[in-house]
């Protein structure tokens, strides 16, 4: 790919995720570019065994934008971070196309493995500020992952996965649309289930005030038994 067609696709996708550019001569101002643009360059270094200048490339780019992409890495096409800064992808990590990757996330390995230690993203993947997807593992396309998750098992296509350790909370087979850039209006297991555990509560509560009604009608009847079985008692004695 020429350099300019290079540039010409980063405006597309970065106009696309992005609502706060402007005008089109704002992508070479945005870190996720210029950390593409050495990336890519580094990765073809890696393949042809050139390590050394391979990492010099990504190390002089994660010094300027925030971004440590290791050139080993394998990238689709369509990839995005959004702001970028803190940004990690592991050596072995593979992402699709028309990935987006926000503030703060790590696709890490666990250090315990060798060989494929890094996640792979399936297509149309969105990670949220701060999630960290760590370990060998497939993250299938179209899934949501959100802010602050840690992922550590596997995630089927067509899920959103929130909370430490990650759950998955939805999976309805619907495809996540490409411009669909929303962190915040995912789902909430913890809530749901706190949602659920007094709502159960509540009725739990309702039926032991009724059983307490009940018990007090039981004795306030035995009671006026017993009184009418002494006035009937004392106006047989008479």
């Amino acid at each position: 790919m020429g350099f300019f067609q290079y540039i010409k696709e980063e405006i597309q996708v970065i106009k696309e995720r992005d609502p706060a550019i402007k005008s089109s001569a704002e992508v070479l101002l945005y870190p996720t570019f210029w950390v593409m643009l050495s990336y890519r360059r580094a990765h073809k270094l890696y393949l042809k065994g050139h390590y050394f200048w391979a990492r010099y490339i990504s190390q002089r780019a994660a010094r300027k934008t925030g971004i440590e992409i290791h050139p080993g890495a394998t990238i689709g096409k369509g990839f995005f971070i959004d702001h970028g800064s803190g940004v990690i992808i592991g050596e072995t990590a593979i992402v699709g196309d028309n990935v987006t990757l926000y503030q703060g996330v790590t696709l890490g390995g666990t250090g315990k493995e060798t060989g494929k230690r890094h996640p792979t993203l399936g297509d149309n993947v969105m990670v949220s500020a701060g999630a960290k997807i760590i370990g060998s593992f497939t993250v299938g396309e179209n899934s949501k992952i959100g802010a602050g998750s840690v992922v550590i098992e596997e995630v089927p296509p067509n899920c959103t996965v929130v909370g430490v350790p990650g759950r998955i909370v939805k999976r309805d087979n619907e495809k996540v649309p490409r411009n669909d850039m929303d962190q915040v209006h995912l789902p909430d297991p913890v809530k749901e289930d706190i949602d659920l555990l007094q709502k159960e509560n509540s009725a739990l509560c309702n039926e032991v005030i009724d059983l307490e009604q009940e018990l007090k009608a039981l004795r306030e009847a035995h009671e006026k038994c017993q009184r009418r079985q002494r006035q009937n008692e004392q106006e047989n004695r008479a």
